[in-house]
């Protein structure tokens, strides 16, 4: 072996064991546990030990982020039942903080492919298959699935791969709905692809179509660029094509 190899293996390995600068986030949190622990002094009302730590070293910003999708839907859903306010709501396996939420001011049936136990006043939890409702044709009054349909038959979750799941599920979803009855209806919006085994991702009129024995009574767009605001109402269907990743709102009634 030549010196030169020699060399590089002898600097491989002092990168690999020898000790590494700590880094700055690091060094400063260290710096403050001590200052705080000092602070605290010996007889402190709560103990502060350093093998009880537990850093958190990417919160100190200058606003709060919060997921764009997963807060401004569930609260478009929510503003819309408390102007509905129906006697029940049934979900399909939205985020289960929407359902936990609302159940407080709406008596709620939530069900998913994988059971939550979920217990709360006016909460029941359930299993459901998307593709195979266990509910009469034209039976519920109100009904949401959003953030949902868009992963059915990708496997993500467990459920068999089916290239034509998404479509299944929106045709339970129209064919349960009530006459006189609401779906609100959420999922990403732009330009139309698979994310496999993510996501799908649909063309407004997509969407529309495969709802077509349902009116659209509102479709309100969640945009990818925070700086288009928050909830965007009546957002035309180009501006909806238009993103990458944009989340869109559906609000369809059967006639």
């Amino acid at each position: 072996m030549s010196s030169a190899a020699i060399s590089r293996g002898i600097r491989g390995l002092w990168r690999q064991f020898a000790p590494q600068p700590e880094a700055f986030e690091e060094r400063q949190f260290r710096e403050e546990f001590l200052r705080f622990q000092e602070m605290s002094g010996s007889a402190a009302r709560l103990p502060v030990r350093w093998e009880e730590r537990h850093p958190c070293l990417d919160d100190r910003t200058g606003t709060t982020a919060f997921d764009r999708h997963y807060t401004y839907h569930p609260a478009w859903a929510a503003r819309l039942l408390a102007q509905t306010r129906p006697a029940l709501h049934i979900d399909i396996s939205s985020i289960l903080s929407f359902a936990a939420t609302v159940s407080a001011f709406v008596p709620i049936r939530f069900y998913d492919y994988r059971p939550a136990g979920l217990e709360l006043p006016g909460l029941e939890s359930a299993t459901a298959d998307l593709t195979a409702l266990p509910f009469a044709s034209d039976s519920v009054v109100s009904l949401s699935c959003m953030h949902v349909v868009e992963h059915i038959g990708l496997g993500r979750y467990g459920d068999p791969l089916d290239p034509e799941g998404d479509l299944k599920a929106m045709a339970e979803l129209a064919r349960v709905v009530a006459p006189g009855g609401s779906l609100f209806f959420v999922v990403p919006v732009g330009r139309p692809r698979v994310a496999f085994n993510a996501h799908r991702v649909y063309a407004h009129a997509q969407i529309v179509e495969g709802f077509a024995s349902l009116k659209l009574r509102q479709f309100t767009l969640i945009a990818d660029d925070a700086a288009g605001g928050g909830l965007i109402a009546d957002a035309p269907p180009a501006l909806a094509d238009a993103q990458e990743y944009g989340c869109g709102c559906f609000w369809f009634t059967k006639p």
